[in-house]
């Protein structure tokens, strides 16, 4: 084949076509077995952050409420033990962080009482911002175990009020993302249980 233009226009092309066709099936492969992790993922997070192995998710409802003038998006996994009692449930909440986005998931009983986190999701610093993972756990410096956010959890640094929440070491910006995260899904939580029983007490007064 002689180098012309025309000729290494066409390698180029095959090649590229070729190459395209070697990723779709790769991608095709393996978007099922990742899919299938993820959900394994969330089911051991939900698990996790309700403090419970034996669980149902009774429902998965997608809910957008806006903060600060933004629009964000939360999954709230409702969930009951194997007797049926409600245990409360598992909010997926996502803002920004330092290095993007720190996307948590928070387990809260029927009173909004926080049972426990875990990240998800997130792109910041390792050995810095990613102790998120830990600091905040219930024997963590900053353990939010427990706390009730109906007034919001800050960070102490910011409030000087020994009451609030101790900052990751050198990582104030993803604490105050985190707390941020946490605040907003316990907002959400309660408002959709506030419906719930709204909704309850009509169909009591219509009968």
């Amino acid at each position: 084949m002689k180098s012309t233009l025309v000729n290494m226009v066409g390698v180029l092309v095959g090649v590229a076509l070729i190459m395209g066709g070697i990723l779709a099936f790769v991608n095709n492969m393996t978007k099922e077995p990742i899919q299938l992790q993820a959900e394994k993922t969330l089911q051991d997070g939900i698990k996790a952050v309700m403090m419970s192995d034996n669980l149902k998710v009774t429902a998965t409802d997608t809910i957008t409420q806006s903060f600060d003038s933004k629009d964000y998006e939360f999954i709230v996994h409702k969930t009951v033990d194997e007797k049926g009692g409600t245990l409360g449930a598992a909010v997926e909440t996502t803002t920004l962080g330092f290095g993007g986005d720190l996307k948590v998931l928070v387990g809260f009983n029927p009173k909004g009482e926080i049972l426990g986190y875990t990240l998800l999701e997130h792109a910041e610093t390792p050995g810095l911002g990613a102790k998120a993972d830990a600091w905040f756990q219930k024997d963590g410096k900053g353990c939010i175990i427990g706390k009730d956010p109906k007034q919001p959890l800050q960070v102490k640094k910011d409030t000087g009020n020994d009451a609030d929440v101790d900052a990751i070491t050198a990582s104030t910006i993803t604490t105050r993302a985190f707390l941020k995260a946490v605040n907003q899904a316990y907002t959400v939580y309660m408002q959709a249980n506030q419906e719930v029983v709204s909704q309850e007490e009509a169909q009591v007064e219509n009968i």
